[in-house]
């Protein structure tokens, strides 16, 4: 409603906010409104603004009864600050909004769905209301001075698919609710922010049922030229990302001339269903092989591209949608891997093959075709890996690999972003490399131009590693395998190592760990171990590495390896279980990183698959019986139990804990992440992992135990934000995205205002510890996604 004398607007649309509303509509409602004034079509929205959450206090008669709760806190007790908020919550969500309030934000939403307030909101009270409810994203919205003050920011609620108006006015309140958590109220005391100045925006945004969904790059990321880069498929955009389906690619002069397109077989799509999930549909043959954008749109699209390159004077990584011709931008941030160009030069000889230049270089090496992941024992360094589509258990071969090539995916598929992270040229959506393409032939890859030839026909090129430059809170760390990447990845300027694995110096010893057992040589292969990461830890002061976890499926080709593979590997005998079997494996792999940390060097152990605090303990006894004390102590969190034992882990005495999201995500969500039948459910972000870290990370800060987070999902954007916002202290990734995240996370906590963030001491206290959580019940409260 528009202002009246002596009243408020509870709504705020798009249309009437800028860059500059946060004390109105909160960060995120000043950044939409931001894009949307730069003439940027968004999902259609509003704010209920934070004078609104003001005056339902006010006049719900609660703002007394919360100023009081509050006033008798004793912040230090955990269980009174968990029982106050919860009552404060709960007082807040069994209110009742003003009637006048209600009518406005319901009559807000009835109208969301109308083609007229896309553009002119002052045409609304002409618009006859829509019968049927639609879907929409209801996200809190911290205030300008909140973000700026507190470091609470970030830890209120987003519900997605709400529909119906009791649903959304339910979550709006809970939306409002949240700013009470224990977390964010313990925080604004400690500040020295008055509560009462503590205000709440909240965002109602339209969902989109994506027809077609792409993403593009305002500049062309292998930087090998300036033109825009498009690519598309039908359905959600999440088709794109996870690679199981090859995207068409549109390439756009600036002068919106389309210079090359590739329409590829989209044999799928990923749909929203009536409930608001996804489900995954085949497409026939003629739709497959059909031209996804219109050249219109390619050319509409290019232009969007351009104006917002612009606008924030930085190249751009856009998420788009399309639903019923209408074009949405639903996402942008700044490109930052554009970095010295890789000169294209021009290579003469056999075109063999072609598809899309996913990671710039050139690069020549004997071809390995890779079917399935007991495959992966035939890459030796140097090798050419040939695969249908990459996936993460790949990452150690991909290491080795001169070059990546794939049948299916496209720019942002799993092959190209992690290819791309190690200076690795890919070329990827080729279609036919496993089959067109023979073992132990040599080829050529460009990965600027996609193209690859017969034989060797060119001198190797590959990417530069930037150097890191950004001052951050949030510690980034690089993660090195293999000791022929380690002066490489020290070129970051980065001096802390999150994850070594030492599978790969075992793989390229060619030997299982059973084979020293088997001829009583066990010494041998503490020696194999001690030179591996000596060779990595020598460019760096501080280096974490993880215990062996070999799966019995994906080393049976060295030798002495057990012959027979286990049903399911994955729930089988390796990690630490494998450790504490075999201990002689266990006391050499420790001994051999003893020797290195009496040089000097500072230590971290990480355990992996750990499932119970005497498999901690059992680990203590030998490093007690080998004197090594120099170190630090940590465990993967990558199970459901270590999640749910984390208070108990914390209390047994562990310096740090570190998120391994692969296998963690498979374990919460029944899905194998190899199984390409059910790879579209597979997802880091989903909601459950979600809860998962952010209730490891909760725990860990009350107990001083460090957090981290060392899979591949710590190079993702999404992921990045999700835990910045959460307070993880460090984040692994690899030497090649290292500036980029880095960037990326100072661009973060200068958004949310963050003051500098007091470390973990070197020497964490571990034992002793105050009960930091309630002992009766462990609290999840819930968390959710921004997808826009």
């Amino acid at each position: 409603m528009n202002e009246k004398e002596g009243k408020i607007d509870f709504v705020k649309w798009f249309s009437e906010l800028d860059k500059n509303s946060g004390s109105v509509a909160g960060g995120k409602g000043a950044n939409l409104s931001e894009i949307y004034n730069a003439k940027v079509n968004v999902p259609p929205g509003f704010v209920v603004t934070a004078q609104a959450y003001d005056y339902f206090i006010e006049k719900a008669g609660i703002k007394e009864k919360i100023d009081e709760l509050l006033s008798k806190i004793d912040y230090e007790n955990t269980d009174e600050l968990n029982a106050t908020t919860k009552k404060i919550r709960e007082l807040i969500i069994n209110s009742k909004f003003p009637k006048e309030m209600e009518e406005e934000i319901i009559e807000s939403y009835e109208l969301l769905d109308t083609d007229k307030i896309k553009n002119n909101h002052d045409s609304i009270l002409d618009i006859l209301k829509n019968s049927e409810p639609i879907f929409v994203a209801v996200r809190s919205s911290a205030t300008t001075e909140d973000l700026a003050e507190a470091s609470f920011a970030g830890q209120q609620e987003t519900f997605l698919n709400v529909k119906g108006n009791q649903e959304l006015l339910s979550s709006i309140k809970k939306c409002l609710a949240s700013l009470f958590t224990s977390r964010a109220t313990y925080y604004r005391n400690k500040k020295g922010f008055e509560h009462t100045k503590a205000s709440l925006a909240v965002v109602v945004q339209k969902m989109v049922d994506s027809d077609k969904s792409g993403v593009i790059f305002s500049k062309d990321p292998t930087n090998k030229s300036t033109n825009v880069i498009m690519e598309a498929v039908f359905g959600l955009g999440e088709g794109i990302v996870s690679g199981q389906i090859t995207p068409d690619k549109y390439i756009v002069t600036p002068d919106l001339e389309i210079v090359e397109k590739k329409i590829m077989e989209k044999k799928v799509a990923i749909t929203r269903d009536s409930s608001g999930g996804q489900q995954l549909v085949k497409l026939t043959p003629e739709k497959s092989n059909q031209q996804v954008l219109k050249e219109s749109e390619v050319r509409q699209l290019a232009e969007i591209s351009l104006k917002l390159e612009e606008h924030y004077k930085k190249p751009q990584d856009i998420e788009f949608a399309i639903e019923n011709d209408e074009i949405y931008v639903v996402q942008t941030r700044p490109i930052t891997t554009i970095g010295k160009k890789i000169e294209d030069k021009e290579i003469k000889g056999e075109i063999i093959l072609e598809g899309l230049g996913a990671s710039p270089g050139i690069a020549s090496g004997v071809v390995k075709i890779i079917k399935d992941l007991a495959d992966l024992g035939k890459i030796k360094t140097g090798d050419i890996l040939v695969t249908s589509m990459t996936n993460p258990d790949m990452v150690v071969s991909m290491q080795k690999s001169s070059a990546i090539i794939t049948d299916e995916g496209g720019l942002t598929a799993h092959a190209a972003i992690v290819s791309r992270e190690m200076g690795i040229p890919a070329v990827v959506g080729t279609r036919e490399a496993t089959t067109k393409l023979k073992d132990g032939e040599i080829i050529t890859v460009n990965g600027s131009s996609g193209k690859i030839y017969q034989g060797k026909v060119a001198e190797d090129q590959k990417k530069e590693i930037l150097p890191v430059s950004a001052k951050t809170n949030t510690k980034i760390k690089v993660m090195v395998d293999l000791p022929s990447f380690a002066e490489r990845a020290s070129k970051t300027g980065i001096k802390q190592i999150g994850l070594t694995r030492i599978e790969g110096i075992i793989s390229e010893s060619g030997k299982h760990p059973n084979y020293f057992l088997k001829n009583k040589n066990i010494k041998d292969y503490e020696e194999i171990i001690y030179k591996g990461v000596d060779g990595i830890s020598k460019y760096f002061d501080e280096i974490w590495v993880r215990t062996s976890d070999i799966r019995s499926d994906e080393f049976k080709n060295l030798e002495g390896a057990p012959q027979k593979v286990e049903t399911n590997p994955m729930l089988g005998m390796h990690g630490i279980r494998y450790g504490i079997k075999n201990p002689e494996i266990l006391k050499s792999e420790l001994s051999a990183l003893k020797k290195i940390a009496n040089e000097g060097k500072k230590i971290g152990v990480m355990m992996p698959q750990i499932i119970s605090i005497s498999e901690v303990q059992e680990v203590k006894k030998i490093l007690k019986e080998i004197n090594f004390t120099n170190l630090k102590l940590g465990i993967m969190v990558e199970t459901p139990s270590s999640v749910q034992l984390i208070k108990e882990f914390c209390e047994e005495g562990i310096d740090f804990i570190s998120f391994g999201t692969n296998d963690l995500t498979q374990y919460i969500l029944a899905v194998d992440r190899g199984n390409e039948q059910v790879q579209h459910l597979y997802d880091e972000m989903h909601p459950a992992v979600l809860h998962q870290l952010e209730f490891v990370i909760r725990v860990c800060k009350r107990n001083n135990v460090e957090t981290s987070i060392c899979g591949q999902a710590g190079s993702k954007k999404e992921m990045v934000k999700f835990l910045v916002e959460k307070g993880i202290d460090s984040i692994s990734v690899n030497a090649d995205v290292a500036k980029e995240i880095s960037d990326y996370v100072a661009e973060i906590e200068k958004q949310r205002g963050e003051e500098p963030r007091q470390y973990q001491p070197e020497t964490p206290k571990i034992h002793g510890i105050e009960e930091a959580e309630n002992k009766d019940e462990i609290k999840k409260e819930e968390t959710s996604l921004d997808i826009y």
